[in-house]
């Protein structure tokens, strides 16, 4: 545990618009390499050099070599937890254009939040899972019950922690679309994962959003009984 957390670097790092904006462009999960990075906070490369170096130099970001190019991506979830905390205590913003209108209304339904589901998809099927029996509200985190485990095993879903316990296996994260709980954690990766293997749910090119595939929509509601609009 950190005995003295140096909180005002941290919140320096996270305060430049343009280091923010990084961020928050790697909220989804995804490894991007730095001149996408530049792009998507509209500054030069040499620029965004500078920043990347200090957001890994701080902890925020790692970063790996492919051949020529270095792609970056959120040093652990705990830094994503803290950027979707950010959001949810924030005031709403003007939407400037129709595009931008698409894209929240997107984000809003489904997206990823580091490694595991967000938007109203992701909240709605925690709360499927807690109907079921399966999971149960515990402090901060989520208690799975045995049921739970054997159905979610038989799905598919990898639901063995490591035995290191590197990260915490069900937490609650507020969403800050939705202001509720979804389910984050190694849990909440393993059956994000599934879904992705199942191809009931992918990615939109371009940002977090992820769209539900009409398979995915017969299969969540064939496995879980989860009817989502269509």
């Amino acid at each position: 545990m950190k005995m003295n957390p140096n909180v005002l670097d941290t919140a320096q790092l996270m305060g430049d618009p343009s280091r923010l904006s990084m961020l928050m462009s790697l909220l989804g999960g995804r490894a991007l390499p730095a001149n996408d990075l530049a792009r998507a906070s509209s500054i030069s490369p040499q620029t965004a050099s500078a920043h990347l170096a200090k957001l890994v130099a701080g902890g925020l970001l790692v970063h790996e070599r492919y051949g020529r190019h270095k792609y970056f991506r959120l040093a652990n979830w705990e830094v994503a937890h803290a950027l979707e905390a950010l959001l949810a205590i924030s005031p709403s913003k003007p939407v400037r254009s129709l595009r931008e209108s698409d894209e929240l209304k997107r984000m809003r339904h489904c997206r990823t939040c580091y490694d595991h589901l967000a938007g109203e998809v992701g909240v709605a099927l925690t709360d499927r899972f807690v109907a079921l029996g399966w999971l149960e509200a515990s402090g901060q985190d989520y208690r799975i019950h045995a049921k739970g485990v054997e159905r979610l095993k038989a799905w598919g879903a990898d639901t063995d922690d490591d035995a290191n316990k590197r990260r915490l296996y069900a937490r609650q994260c507020l969403d800050w679309s939705e202001r509720r709980h979804h389910l984050a954690g190694y849990l909440g990766a393993a059956i994000t994962n599934r879904l992705f293997e199942l191809k009931w749910i992918e990615r939109v090119p371009q940002g977090r959003a992820i769209l539900v595939t009409s398979e995915g929509m017969d299969g969540l509601h064939r496995e879980f009984g989860l009817r989502l609009a269509k």
